[in-house]
């Protein structure tokens, strides 16, 4: 019996326009009239999870950052997990010694130093997940948050350490540079106190240790006291990998990272075909027989 489900974004939920199908949306809406909870877990901030779902009108909780902050379906913070001033000195040299350039997020919005790099960065992003990418597109939406303010260029990311209020919660770096991204890496999992994960290949998500979207996984079923053996999680990239490896019914996309695939039970149709509304159906239409 599947009681909780969590599923990925990028890759997984959304298709190739960043929209949620019609195929996920029914999918969705019938597992919630079952009274299956389903959760959006993304490594996305929650102003950026928030927009293709809005237009839907579902309600859902959210893990958000790759679980450095989670809320509810009336959009409440129920946790959040942040980087501690030790640990941004040591993850910010690491990254500089090897002339990685990275993103800043924060509770109060994503900081970058280069507008220019973070159009390399989305391009990446939906090329690795298989799309073929609207450069225009993407730079306009670029500029849309930036006037927004859920992106904001800085000059110095010092500036923002320095903010009363202000913590920081996720890294996202970026290198096309593969040799230079594995010894970042390498230098940065000597660190048992921070997270390494990654939503395409050529970057790296930094976070707290705490934060991973199988144990705020874990933490939303003990709440809602359910069992992990009636939990389902679908997912594409290796920062799915730790919800994947905790539920019992565990589903990677087609699309999906070849590590993915393997930490995962089952194995979906893509991203493009609805694969996470088919997975849902399957499994859920399975219990009705």
């Amino acid at each position: 019996m599947i009681r909780l489900i969590a599923t990925d974004m990028d890759g997984t939920l959304l298709n190739s326009s960043h929209e949620i199908s019609q195929e996920n949306i029914d999918a969705i809406r019938y597992a919630q009239s079952k009274g299956v909870t389903v959760v959006i877990a993304t490594g996305r901030a929650f102003y950026e999870a928030n927009m293709p779902v809005k237009p839907t009108g579902l309600r859902v909780p959210y893990i958000c950052l790759n679980g450095a902050e989670v809320r509810d379906e009336e959009f409440n913070i129920t946790h959040t997990s942040h980087l501690s001033p030790r640990q941004i000195r040591e993850v910010t040299k690491i990254l500089r010694k090897y002339d990685i350039f990275y993103q800043v997020y924060t509770n109060f919005g994503i900081y970058t130093e280069n507008k220019e790099k973070d159009l390399e960065i989305y391009l990446d992003i939906s090329i690795q997940a298989g799309n073929e990418p609207d450069v225009t597109k993407i730079r306009e939406g670029i500029e849309r948050r930036l006037k927004q303010g859920t992106l904001k260029e800085v000059e110095d990311y010092q500036t923002i350490y320095e903010r009363d209020g202000e913590i920081v919660m996720k890294f996202l770096a970026y290198s096309s540079d593969a040799d230079k991204l594995e010894a970042a890496k390498a230098e940065l999992n000597d660190f048992t106190s921070i997270a390494i994960s990654a939503s395409a290949r050529s970057n790296i998500e930094i976070t707290h240790a705490d934060a991973q979207k199988g144990i705020a996984l874990d933490s939303i079923a003990e709440q809602l006291n359910i069992p992990m053996s009636q939990t389902m999680a679908l997912g594409d990239n290796l920062n799915d990998v730790s919800m994947l490896a905790r539920a019992e019914f565990s589903v990677a996309m087609e699309n999906g990272a070849p590590e993915t695939k393997a930490a995962a039970k089952y194995v979906t149709a893509t991203n493009e075909e609805g694969g996470v509304g088919k997975a849902i159906m399957k499994f859920l239409e399975q219990e009705n027989q």
